[in-house]
């Protein structure tokens, strides 16, 4: 059977890796090539990677970088910004990475989509939805770091992702961002009904116990996070950590009870 997964995320703004709140006060947490030979060592399920400053600064991808990322990295990686037209996805994936994610510029023109499955293959597309609540009820999604308000409901972003061949929607709370009180469950509720893609979760979460949680409103998801693998304790102290295989086994099967066998299990 599939099975979840847990996932860092992991910011980068100005070469250095980075947490925020809700989408501001990004504060310096450490150097990204050194996080991931940590997270290498702990035998991650995966990792996702977003430059936050390309979409904002009109940047291209760091394509330097990224291929260093790429080097080191020995889990699926995923990365994202900067990435505006098929030949950069393209030469993204030549340099190793897994999967290409896209925001702001798949909001703006949705027919990239279409482009970037067919140059690289629809598993290989991830679209990230970046989404606010609405004062009066509902969510919409923003751009560029939140800043830009679009009007756009993401459930039905995700559904048209999905037709124009997105292989996978990360949807991403911009109110629980960095908060460490728990996801936003009924946001993923209803990104879950509106997708038969893979769905990974971001925004939130502070405790495995929160992970948890979000598998069992949701079911095989993916579960990622910033502030909960790069701050530990009360104070944040800065400390790269993830739970070790045992770990994870069993708050999976607490969350599926009766559902999840790891000897058939695998990634989804």
């Amino acid at each position: 059977m599939l099975r979840p997964r847990i996932i860092p995320c992991l910011l980068v703004h100005d070469g250095g890796l980075v947490k925020t709140v809700q989408f501001g006060g990004a504060a310096y947490v450490g150097d990204p090539i050194n996080a991931v030979k940590i997270f290498n060592e702990k035998e991650c399920d995966e990792l996702v990677v977003l430059d936050i400053d390309a979409a904002t600064r009109g940047n291209e991808p760091d394509l330097k970088m990224i291929g260093r990322l790429a080097a080191e990295c020995r889990m699926p990686l995923c990365y994202g910004g900067g990435v505006r037209t098929a030949g950069a996805a393209r030469r993204i994936v030549d340099l190793g990475v897994e999967k290409v994610a896209v925001s702001s510029s798949a909001v703006a023109r949705p027919s990239l989509i279409a482009e970037l499955a067919g140059e690289i293959g629809s598993q290989s597309v991830v679209v990230v939805l970046d989404v606010a609540r609405r004062g009066g009820g509902g969510y919409e999604v923003r751009t560029h770091n939140g800043r830009n308000r679009t009007g756009k409901d993401p459930a039905a972003i995700a559904a048209q992702a999905e037709t124009a061949g997105a292989g996978e929607i990360v949807v991403n709370s911009i109110d629980n961002d960095g908060i460490m009180r728990g996801y936003d469950l009924a946001l993923a509720a209803e990104m879950r009904a509106a997708t038969r893609l893979p769905l990974t979760v971001l925004g939130g979460a502070g405790s495995l116990a929160d992970i948890g949680q979000l598998i069992v409103a949701c079911g095989v998801v993916g579960a990622a996070a910033g502030s909960l693998f790069v701050f530990k304790g009360p104070y944040r102290a800065v400390l790269i950590n993830y739970p070790n295989l045992a770990q994870r086994e069993e708050l999976i099967r607490a969350a599926l009870p009766g559902e999840y066998d790891p000897s058939t299990a695998h990634t989804h």
